[in-house]
Parts: C-alpha cells; sequence; structure tokens
C-alpha cells in the first residue's frame, strides 16, 4: 500500500496545531508555487490566467485561479480549519495551595473530554502586538514546542465508579496542570518567549490546547492513519493537494477553507460570514463583470462541502444506518439528511458521483440512523451566503472529535484525485 499522501499529511498536521498555523502552511505552499496575496483592505488588481490567495482572521483562507478566457462557471471546495479543543482563559493561572499551578481553560466545539487526559499537551495559536514603527497590530504565531501541560486523572481508588460512567465538569475535572511550587506568573513570559516579544507587547492572544501526540500510520497492513485534527485538516489537506494539481483550464477554482466550524460557523471568517461571497464578487468587479454577469455565473457553479464523515465503528455496529455503512479505505462519503442539516440533493449527488466516476475514486453514502440526531457542516451555512449546486461530502473516520482521530490511508488519496478531477 502506498502510503506517500498519508506521510505527507502526517507532516501537515504535525506543523498544524492550530487553525492559524493550518492556514499559514497553506499559505507557504501557495507562496512557493507563485500565488499571488490579496490583501482585504487593499483593492484588488486581477488578470485572467493568474492565480491569488486571501485570507481572513489568519484562519481562514481562499485561494483562486482565474482561467486565461475568463469566468463562465465556478468550482469551489470548501473545509474547514479549526478543530475541538480547549482555549486558555484570560488571566488563566490558577494556584492551588501553594503547590501547583494549573491553566484556565474553556471547551472550544463538541470534544470528546475522556481521551483528554493522562497525554502530553502544549499550547499554540497567536497573540496580537502593536508594531512600534507604524502603529499597526500585527499577529504572530506562537507554539510551545514541547510538552508543556497535562489533565491528571483522578485515581479510581478515589472514584470507584469512574468506569461506570462520569459527568465531566469542564470547571473542575478538565483544568491542565502547569506548574509545580509556585511558578504562577510565567505562563505568559513562556508565550512572549515563544513569540519573540516581551510580555507587555501582547496586547490580546487566542491560544488553545493540543495533543503533543504524533501521528501514526498502523495496522495489520498499514491501512489505519491515526492523528490529532483529522476533522477535518484531513480534508483541508487534500483539497490543496487537488486545487494545485488541477490543470484549472475550464473553471474559476477554489480552494477555501474557513474558520470555526466546530462553534457554528457564525464568526467573520466562518462559513455564515461574507467571506466567500466577499471574495467572489470582489474578483467578479475587478475582471469587470457585473452584478448579473456574477449570478449568471454561480447558477452554473458547483460547491463541493468537505467535512469528515462518521465510519461504521467495529465495536458499535449497531450505531450506523441500517444500510447506508461507509468504512475506512472504502471511498469518499457522500453525505445525506433529509431536514438539509447536509445539503447533498439529488442533483448535487449526481454530479458528484459523476465527477468520482471520472476520478476512477469510489464513493460511499452515509445518512443518520432515524432516531438519531446527527451533526451539521458548512455547506448549508455557507449556501445562505453563495447559493449554488452544493453536495456534502467526508473521508470516514472512527472517533470524531477526540483529540487522537483515526482514519484510513487510501481515503486522503481518493479526495486528492476527486479535487484533482474537480479542478480540470
Amino acid at each position: 500500500m502506498n502510503n506517500s499522501v498519508s506521510q505527507e499529511l502526517l507532516k501537515f498536521l504535525q506543523k498544524s496545531p492550530t487553525a492559524f498555523h493550518a492556514v499559514q502552511q497553506m499559505k507557504s505552499e501557495l507562496l512557493a508555487v507563485d500565488f499571488t496575496e490579496l490583501k482585504e483592505n487593499q483593492r484588488w488588481n486581477i488578470e485572467c490566467g493568474k492565480h491569488y490567495f486571501v485570507t481572513r482572521n489568519d484562519s481562514s483562507l481562499i485561494a483562486f485561479t482565474i482561467p486565461k478566457n475568463g469566468i463562465d462557471k465556478m468550482h469551489i471546495l470548501t473545509s474547514h480549519s479549526d478543530s475541538p479543543t480547549f482555549k486558555i482563559k484570560e488571566n488563566p493561572e490558577i494556584e492551588v495551595e501553594k503547590h501547583y499551578v494549573k491553566l484556565n481553560v474553556e471547551k472550544y466545539g463538541g470534544m470528546l473530554c475522556a481521551p483528554w487526559f493522562d497525554r502530553p499537551l502544549s499550547v499554540a495559536g497567536r497573540v496580537i502586538i502593536k508594531d512600534k514603527t507604524n502603529g499597526q497590530f500585527t499577529s504572530k504565531l506562537v507554539n510551545i514546542d514541547r510538552d508543556l501541560v497535562m489533565i491528571p486523572n483522578l485515581a479510581i481508588h478515589m472514584n470507584r465508579e469512574i468506569n461506570s460512567g462520569y459527568n465531566y465538569n469542564a470547571q473542575k475535572d478538565l483544568l491542565p496542570l502547569y506548574g509545580c511550587g509556585s511558578p504562577k506568573g510565567t505562563f505568559m513570559e513562556q508565550i512572549a518567549e515563544a513569540a519573540g516579544v516581551e510580555k507587555d507587547e501582547i496586547l490580546g492572544h487566542d491560544l488553545f490546547l493540543y495533543n503533543r501526540q504524533e501521528g501514526s500510520i498502523w495496522g495489520a497492513s498499514e491501512e489505519f492513519i491515526s492523528s490529532g485534527r483529522l476533522d477535518d485538516l484531513q480534508c483541508a489537506f487534500a483539497s490543496l493537494q487537488g486545487f494545485l494539481s488541477g490543470e484549472k483550464r475550464d473553471c474559476m477554482a477554489v480552494h477555501c477553507v474557513l474558520d470555526n466550524e466546530e462553534v457554528g460557523s457564525g464568526t467573520k471568517q466562518g462559513a455564515a460570514s461574507t467571506f466567500l461571497f466577499d471574495t467572489l464578487i470582489r474578483v467578479h468587479e475587478a475582471l469587470g463583470y457585473n452584478g448579473e454577469d456574477y449570478r449568471v455565473h454561480l447558477a452554473d457553479s458547483f460547491m463541493i462541502s468537505a467535512d469528515n464523515a462518521h465510519a461504521v465503528h467495529p465495536n458499535y455496529t449497531e450505531k450506523a444506518d441500517p444500510t447506508n455503512r461507509p468504512y475506512l479505505n472504502e471511498g469518499i462519503v457522500l453525505k445525506f439528511n433529509a431536514n438539509q442539516r447536509y445539503c447533498t440533493d439529488a442533483v448535487s449527488a449526481a454530479m458528484f458521483r459523476d465527477l468520482c466516476k471520472q476520478a476512477d475514486v469510489p464513493v460511499q453514502t452515509f445518512t443518520n440512523r432515524s432516531d438519531m440526531a446527527g451533526g451539521s457542516t458548512l455547506g448549508n451555512i455557507s449556501n445562505t451566503q453563495v447559493a449554488l449546486n452544493t453536495v456534502d461530502i467526508g473521508l470516514p473516520q472512527l472517533a470524531m472529535h477526540s483529540p487522537y482521530e483515526t482514519a484510513g490511508v487510501k481515503d486522503t488519496e481518493y479526495l486528492v484525485r476527486a479535487a484533482k478531477e474537480f479542478f480540470c
């Protein structure tokens, strides 16, 4: 089994402890192949036959190419950059009986709590400073690249019922241990050192815990891949690779990665924002098209919303739908929901199946059991801003929203191939 794509995915994940780092990695890849970075607060000069990207909040990115003959339709592949984790609160240090210091954190997104215990964790994100030369606020990435904190379990001797189920209290049970003795006051000093600034220069921060365990390829035939943040950086990575390798001749090709899907997408950089709409309309206006042209092009366009899907679990096979049962390494998953939590319909499903046929990629289907509520994703939310034929798909995985998730090594390559065909 060829694991080269999975090895590249693991490298990408290792360098992407937060959404900010993931976007920085994508920026680096785009700049390396001569994409031009645009700024939202500057006028855009765009030419046919050229390729560009723009970011918002340092955590969302849209890259696009313009055909030499101009735009007549758009192919958009969206995914998201964030994953469930813990966010560091303001004034985070809590002293405990003058013997310990722990960090005050809050849950970001809907995570599985138990797997966060008793594993090495660290802190990454960004800090904001004010540039002394021009007075501009500047973002600096931070990664304390060592084992820094841990959330220790309570011994079974002190909670004999723990294996019978436990309702975790986020303010009591889930605070990470940072120091021993009395090192209070050092946390922001360490953050400042990692950012290369003085502590009093930091005017704001978005800092998160992340799992330090490196990703791995494993199994009887090395058929599994496990890592933090597979949901949804596996799709974001595959989208970018397909985007870069596709010929992009016949359509405006758009690689779109949005933030905050795990908390509802209702931010200026999320799927419910105007980021995608603003980008598409500004491109059209910069090329001399009007609003009517944009709407005509949109009507002939297609969007793929890529966010990982639940595979049948080997220990809980009864949790899957009786007839729609996706498995690892058996192809991209088409996601359906009658109440439109996923936006796949007959038209978009047909379009995606035909695409995968052209790319020689297998397709599976997912629906929730009819007696079990499921999650939603960014496709239907994006459609409230940019309405076009859209399909919701994903790569099958186990342990979704754990700090260490599992997927199949073949499926990343399947999405790369489908994306390459999509961006023809």
